[in-house]
C-alpha cells in the first residue's frame, strides 16, 4: 500500500531546511561562553596559588640542573690531577707458528709503575696469544719495550691491547 505523502517531502507551509536535523531549537550561531567561576578554576587546578607553586618548582628544578651541570664540569674538565698513560704499537715480528714478538712504546708519568696487556691475533681477528707485562718505574717519560708472546695458532699481528697504572 502506498503512502499518500511522499517520504522526502515537507509539510505544507514549512520551508525545507538545509541543516541536519537537530533535537533542540536553540540558536547555535555564537560560540559558547566559558564559565570562569572560582569553583571551576579550582576544580581544574588553575588557581593563583597553583601557578605560583608551579613557577617555584620550575625555578628549583632549573637551579638543581645548573648545580649538577656545574659540578660535572668541575669534576671532569678542571681535574688536572688525573694522570695520562699512552701506549703505541711500534711493530711486530712473527718468529714461528707459535711465537710473535711485539714492540711498543709507553708514555707514563715518571717513577710510576704500570701494566700492559699485549695480544696476538690471527687472520680472523681471534686472540691466539695474550700476556700481561708489569712495567717497572723509571725516570723516563717515554719507554720502549719488546715482548715475546707464545700463541696457540699462527698469528698475523701482535698488538698492545691496553695499559694502566698500578
Amino acid at each position: 500500500m502506498k503512502s499518500p505523502v511522499p517520504q522526502n517531502s515537507t509539510p505544507a507551509g514549512v520551508q525545507p531546511s538545509r541543516e541536519p536535523y537537530r533535537l533542540d531549537e536553540s540558536d547555535d550561531t555564537s560560540a559558547p561562553t566559558p564559565i570562569e567561576s572560582a569553583v571551576i578554576q579550582s576544580r581544574y587546578g588553575r588557581t593563583p596559588d597553583r601557578k605560583l607553586r608551579d613557577r617555584r618548582i620550575l625555578w628549583a628544578l632549573g637551579g638543581i640542573f645548573v648545580l649538577v651541570l656545574g659540578a660535572w664540569v668541575l669534576w671532569t674538565g678542571l681535574d688536572g690531577a688525573s694522570t695520562q698513560i699512552e701506549a703505541r704499537d711500534i711493530g711486530h715480528t712473527i718468529i714461528d707458528e707459535h711465537t710473535v714478538s711485539v714492540t711498543f712504546e709507553v708514555s707514563l708519568p715518571v717513577n710510576r709503575t704500570a701494566s700492559c696487556a699485549v695480544q696476538a691475533l690471527n687472520e680472523s681477528y681471534s686472540v691466539v696469544g695474550w700476556k700481561i707485562i708489569d712495567l717497572p718505574p723509571s725516570t723516563l717519560y717515554n719507554r720502549s719495550f719488546t715482548e715475546i708472546l707464545r700463541t696457540t695458532d699462527l698469528s698475523n699481528t701482535g698488538l698492545i691491547y691496553e695499559c694502566w697504572l698500578t
